[in-house]
């Protein structure tokens, strides 16, 4: 690839065609015929996929699995793992600020954030042509699962510092984590804060907004980009989520995306939020076609959207319904011509 990334940041808001940016990688396991359980536990495996779906599919870049169990795994949390499924984290490691003040922040390297570095480190060789992102997950989520997510609901109230101190744990790890994709020769990562979608205005810019900020400014530069995702209802939120200065914000489809981009500056770059789940696993290629065109004839007029996914799609999505998106994007650019 070349020149620095924010020439292609500059680039895609120029463009009168655009390309399509989708978090896809876990339905790779079709191509690969392997199980979720494989692909997350086999470097190889997750850059073989991640090139197989680069050679597919016309992607404005290609983007890795968007796990957010690997962090909370990192720092000793259980997980579930199934063949078909996106791993998951079962119960909670902290019940009180104790535990809070005891918690180790790993080693990057820990538990599977090696391997998927590995593997961002592989796919960066095997894809020329487009830049290549990591997936991360957000402080504030990442605490929610150290925590669980309704407790740390409540102790947003009733603990606070508990609360403080598990996101400063947390931003310094993500931070180190973030700099190793960055060794290895990653173009950015992509941030998933979707449990900040949960919050009050006034919560998300004391307990999200302000360590989203302490990563974006302590990784990013000209070279390499932090994309902030939330699939929550972040209407009530933009001020705060353009606060943090990231390079371009992602959106799912719990949002009008029409409506988030009238709020948003014309020079910041937007992306999202055809349904994951409800068309790409669950809908039929002429749905999925349907929702696509829809979507594009609503917001392509503004030159800073780039369609997507909500979110992550979801591994047993069918690539006929994967495929009639990315020729509903072409036809609809090409009648524009």
């Amino acid at each position: 690839m070349d020149g620095t990334m924010a020439n292609w940041l500059n680039q895609i808001k120029a463009a009168t065609k655009k390309k399509p940016m989708p978090i896809l990688s876990f339905p790779s396991i079709s191509l690969l015929g392997c199980s979720v359980r494989e692909l997350i536990g086999d470097p190889n495996r997750q850059a073989q996929g991640m090139k197989r779906i680069a050679d597919r599919c016309d992607t404005a870049a290609a983007v890795s699995m968007m796990d957010l169990s690997v962090e909370a795994e990192a720092f000793g949390s259980q997980i579930r793992v199934s063949d078909d499924e996106v791993p998951t984290v079962v119960g909670r490691i902290l019940e009180d600020e104790e535990d809070a003040d005891a918690l180790p922040v790993p080693k990057v390297g820990a538990g599977r954030t090696g391997l998927y570095i590995d593997a961002i480190g592989r796919a960066v060789k095997e894809i020329a042509d487009r830049p290549v992102f990591a997936g991360v997950i957000g402080p504030f989520s990442l605490a929610g699962r150290l925590m669980d997510m309704s407790e740390i609901m409540v102790n947003c109230y009733m603990e606070p510092d508990m609360v403080r101190k598990t996101l400063q744990k947390a931003t310094a790890f993500l931070i180190e984590y973030i700099r190793g994709y960055k060794a290895v020769g990653a173009h950015g990562v992509v941030m998933a804060e979707p449990a900040a979608g949960l919050l009050s205005p006034e919560l998300n810019e004391e307990f999200s907004i302000p360590f989203v900020k302490q990563i974006v400014d302590a990784v990013q530069d000209e070279n390499f980009l932090l994309i902030y995702h939330n699939c929550g209802n972040t209407l009530p939120l933009v001020d705060g989520i353009l606060s943090t200065k990231a390079a371009a914000y992602h959106f799912g489809n719990a949002v009008d995306m029409s409506a988030m981009l009238t709020l948003m500056p014309k020079d910041t770059l937007v992306m999202g939020n055809i349904d994951p789940a409800g068309q790409f696993r669950n809908g039929t290629p002429q749905s999925v076609r349907e929702s696509t065109l829809s979507l594009l004839e609503s917001c392509a007029r503004h030159q800073n959207f780039v369609i997507s996914s909500g979110c992550d799609i979801p591994p047993l999505s069918s690539w006929e319904n994967i495929d009639a998106f990315f020729e509903a994007v072409r036809d609809f650019y090409d009648r524009q011509r």
